[in-house]
């Protein structure tokens, strides 16, 4: 009873406030009859506690029951109540999730509707599948409104600016013929320049907002108001050109044969161009625009039209005169005008321009400067066509630069010109300028001469006869070159580089010369002089005299796998044949080395280097060039060294090596000759000599003795007096010691025969080279034997015999000075160049 009373509380309250669901599903659930089991037992054991108590037990009993009935009646009550309550609930839920459902609609409905809203009030000009809403609309007709009024405006001020410059060609087509113009003809064009300036003025302070429009207002009305100047001018010149024409311009004009009333309609149109020239001064902004190479005196830029003409209808069209291969011709064209119409310059136009504000100006240059223009079109039109050609575009360079000598050579400069406002140099860059002055037509230009000049170097050493020694051609050559012998190479390789020079010397600035010099010029030369390096290092390679190796290691091998040519060394380096090689080698290197001397000499290279040194961007460059002087070492204005002396100096170092080579070569071969001759000569028994022998000379000495005459006579035909002289100095000085160690000095005992033998031996060694030389050396005998003294000296002494002999031992050995015993060697050998040491030695070696 009390669990379900409990139950039905618990139920109340859970209906009267508010609860969780777990709460209200555990009230929910049937009561627990243990638990009810339980407190009823609990009840009666704590009311019943003895037998006393069980009186009271059957009113407990229905007091019970009425508490039951009552329970009973009030759980049905509240059962009631809550199933009541549970149906007005679901249905207020029904009714709740009805409206939920109804207002979530709504909602949806007042979202599509604000969003339709929102998109007619959104710009539609990002979308165009949309039509504009009437607010855009509004909008844009605002806009066009406001932009029409603008445009409105801005097409009256050109329409007013149209006809104030229609106003001003007519008042000077309408002035009168016979008075002069004035600054009254052109007030027209003054009130156009004014309305100009105002409304620059005023569109000056607009907004940025509309200053592009602004800006291109302002430009558009000033391109009218240049416009209608060039109208004005135009108008004076048609009028300067028909009375030019009555005097036969632009043919030579007879000025004195034409009509008095031509000359003077042409002196009034000539004037009245320049009258409004110095107008247009004093009116136009001094600054308007930069020069153009076409401005200059009015009246000659009128007089220029014709020849334009005549040059168009020639050279830019399609007749035979336009060739793209003859750009002489178009440039005798021009120095034709020039010298057909100076005469008329100098006599006519510059009497008129001597009696204005312009009396400055030499009409003849002038009229040279606006002709320029006319080539300048014509070179800047053709260098497409001309760029893939550099044998065209070369052409055309080298006749710009004869062009611009020519006209240079006639007088020519800026100096009383148009062009000279302002100039601080009167120095004229030439028509040539406007190839030169573009970077990369200048470097096409270099690229193209640069592998011509290649070209030419490798066929000068690949020809057949390049290494051959030419024919003596001393009546072309300079004074320094005129008796010194060359191979047929070095003299192409000198024409070549001077054919270089003859090329961009003409160049106006000494930037482009000094480029050509170091890309073009220096490497033919470094080129040739490893060649001949190479060469030397080959000879030095192959030839026995420089290498010592085993028998058979000097040949070399050439071939595959499949079989191999086998080359003997030393027949291309020994005999005559290996110092005609190497006499080449030094002709050659000596030949361009005294070519260099000659260049680095001349006004063109010297301005040139000196230059280099002065200016930081060419030393720049002469830096990066190892074969030029370092430009940095010069201590003073003046350079002391010439532009080619690194060069020189590596030539000279070639050719420095080279006699050293002739001389081993020589030497070399006679003294490998020499050695059978001494071993056959050292290991003979003198005691099986007889008289007859005495006169006899050992077979094995014919070998080297006419090897050494042929290289005498070869280098006394192929090299310079002084050079031959030099080297058989060398050559003999050497031998003589050579023979003098191993024949005399360190030879062991020698008899009284074989004394006399080697003194006829060393005799003769003097007696060949004084044939091989066959007079090459002035002075005689005595200069022949100069080097050989030594050996001589000590061939004459074991030679001695009787009296002399002992004479000589006893002065050598006994008390006498140096004085006496050097007069003695004077008086019995002719010299005394050995040491008293050494003599004594040798004839401690001679039997008595």
């Amino acid at each position: 009873m009390r669990s379900t009373e409990s139950r039905l509380s618990l139920l109340i309250y859970a209906y009267t406030n508010t609860m969780t669901s777990v709460q209200i599903r555990a009230l929910l659930s049937p009561p627990n009859i243990q638990e009810a089991n339980h407190s009823a037992v609990f009840f009666v054991n704590s009311r019943f506690q003895s037998v006393d108590d069980l009186d009271t037990l059957e009113n407990t009993v229905l007091e019970a029951k009425q508490h039951d009935e009552q329970l009973r009646t009030n759980l049905a009550i509240s059962q009631a109540n809550v199933d009541a309550l549970v149906s007005q609930t679901r249905e207020a839920t029904q009714n709740h999730t009805r409206t939920a459902q109804s207002l979530s609609l709504q909602r949806h409905s007042l979202a599509d509707e604000l969003s339709y809203l929102f998109n007619q009030l959104t710009s539609a000009m990002s979308d165009g599948d949309r039509e504009s809403t009437l607010l855009e609309d509004i909008e844009t007709l605002h806009r066009n409104l406001k932009e029409l009024q603008s445009v409105k405006g801005y097409v009256q001020v050109i329409e007013h600016a149209l006809k104030l410059s229609e106003a001003a060609c007519a008042q000077i087509r309408s002035s009168s013929s016979t008075t002069p113009l004035s600054t009254a003809s052109v007030t027209e064009y003054q009130s156009l320049q004014e309305f100009v300036t105002k409304v620059s003025d005023a569109c000056a302070g607009m907004e940025d907002g509309t200053g592009k429009q602004t800006l291109n207002l302002v430009s558009f009305l000033e391109k009218i108001r240049d416009k209608c100047w060039a109208d004005i001018k135009g108008s004076l010149s048609a009028s300067l050109l028909a009375a030019s024409e009555k005097l036969g311009w632009p043919m030579p004009v007879d000025y004195l044969a034409a009509s008095p009333q031509d000359r003077k309609d042409f002196e009034r149109t000539f004037s009245d161009l320049l009258r409004l020239q110095n107008i247009g001064e004093k009116l136009r902004p001094p600054n308007a625009k930069e020069r153009s190479e076409k401005d200059g005196l009015y009246p000659l830029q009128a007089l220029i039209q014709p020849i334009s003409l005549r040059f168009k209808y020639h050279f830019e069209g399609t007749r035979q005169t336009n060739r793209m291969d003859k750009p002489e011709w178009y440039f005798t064209h021009v120095l034709n005008a020039m010298h057909e119409h100076r005469p008329f310059m100098e006599s006519v136009i510059q009497p008129l321009l001597s009696s204005t504000e312009h009396r400055g100006i030499v009409a003849w240059r002038e009229f040279t400067l606006l002709l320029f223009p006319l080539l300048s079109r014509k070179l800047r039109r053709s260098m497409p066509s001309l760029l893939p050609r550099p044998p065209l575009l070369a052409h055309t360079i080298y006749q710009a630069l004869v062009f611009d000598a020519a006209v240079t050579e006639n007088g020519f400069s800026l100096a009383g010109t148009s062009a000279a406002a302002g100039e601080t140099s009167d120095t004229w860059d030439g028509v040539s300028d406007v190839i030169l002055g573009k970077e990369e037509w200048f470097a096409a230009w270099m690229d193209g001469e640069k592998q011509f000049a290649e070209e030419q170097y490798h066929e000068i050493i690949s020809a057949i006869d390049a290494w051959h020694i030419a024919e003596d051609e001393g009546g072309e050559e300079a004074g320094h070159l005129r008796d010194l012998r060359s191979t047929s190479s070095a003299r192409r390789l000198k024409a070549l580089v001077e054919q270089v020079t003859d090329r961009y010397s003409p160049l106006p600035h000494f930037a482009q010369r000094t480029r050509f010099l170091i890309n073009v010029q220096i490497p033919i030369l470094e080129n040739y002089h490893g060649r001949i390096l190479a060469s030397l290092d080959a000879f030095e390679t192959l030839s026995s005299a420089f290498v010592r190796a085993v028998p058979g290691a000097l040949s070399v091998s050439l071939g595959r796998d499949d079989g191999t040519v086998k080359v003997d060394a030393r027949r291309l380096t020994d005999g005559v044949e290996g110092v005609q090689r190497l006499c080449k080698a030094w002709l050659s290197a000596r030949y361009v080395e005294a070519a260099m001397e000659g260049w680095g000499e001349e006004l063109f290279f010297l301005e040139l280097w000196t230059e280099i040194n002065r200016r930081a961007s060419l030393r720049s460059q002469a830096l990066a060039a190892s074969s030029l002087p370092d430009p940095r070492a010069a201590g003073s204005a003046v350079p002391q060294e010439t532009v080619f002396e690194e060069l020189v100096t590596q030539y000279r170092i070639l050719v420095q090596r080279a006699e050293d080579m002739i001389v081993a070569q020589v030497c070399g071969e006679v003294e490998g000759g020499l050695k059978a001759h001494f071993a056959a000569t050292t290991s003979s028994n003198p005691n099986r000599q007889t008289a007859a022998d005495d006169l006899a000379l050992s077979q094995t000495l014919l070998g080297p003795i006419s090897l050494l005459s042929t290289h005498l006579t070869y280098l006394r035909d192929t090299l310079p007096q002084t050079v031959m002289t030099a080297l058989y100095r060398r050559i003999a000085a050497r031998l003589a010691e050579h023979i003098l160690q191993r024949q005399i000095l360190y030879r062991g005992h020698i008899s009284g025969l074989e004394g006399r033998a080697i003194h006829a031996e060393c005799e003769l060694w003097v007696e060949t080279c004084q044939a091989g030389l066959g007079g090459a050396l002035s002075g005689g005998r005595n200069r022949v034997e100069a080097p050989w003294l030594k050996l001589l000296q000590a061939g004459r002494l074991v030679g001695l015999e009787g009296d002399v002999w002992d004479k000589v031992g006893r002065v050598t050995f006994g008390t006498q000075d140096q004085t006496e015993w050097e007069d003695l060697m004077l008086e019995i050998t002719g010299s005394s160049e050995l040491p008293r040491e050494e003599v004594q030695r040798i004839l401690k070696s001679r039997d008595a």
